[in-house]
């Protein structure tokens, strides 16, 4: 069985190379399903046409497929509802300096 716990953590070793702030703070990650042994993860960017898009999907994807029991990691880009900066979590408003 695979721990969400543990996944939770592997996303949050993710990070959109332009901002330092891993995607889970940024509010990028909008859902997370587990079924078995395979992980879906739904996702945006900050921005459409964002020039990492391809690198952070691959880096998502490989990091959840080292969490232990994780046979399968499939990242999907969404753009509705599109991000914008109310999605930071608490943590990420404090360290980008945007009121809480």
């Amino acid at each position: 069985m695979v721990d969400r716990e543990a996944i939770m953590a592997a996303l949050k070793e993710c990070y959109d190379p332009e901002i330092p702030l891993n995607i889970v703070d940024l509010g990028l990650v909008y859902d997370v399903a587990i079924t078995g042994d395979d992980v879906h993860v739904k996702m945006t960017l900050t921005a459409p046409g964002c020039p990492m898009h391809t690198m952070i999907s691959q880096d998502v994807a490989s990091k959840l497929r080292a969490v232990p029991g994780v046979k399968q990691a499939e990242v999907e880009i969404v753009w509705d509802p599109p991000w914008d900066p109310s999605r930071l979590s608490p943590e990420g408003k404090r360290r980008l300096g945007f009121p809480a």
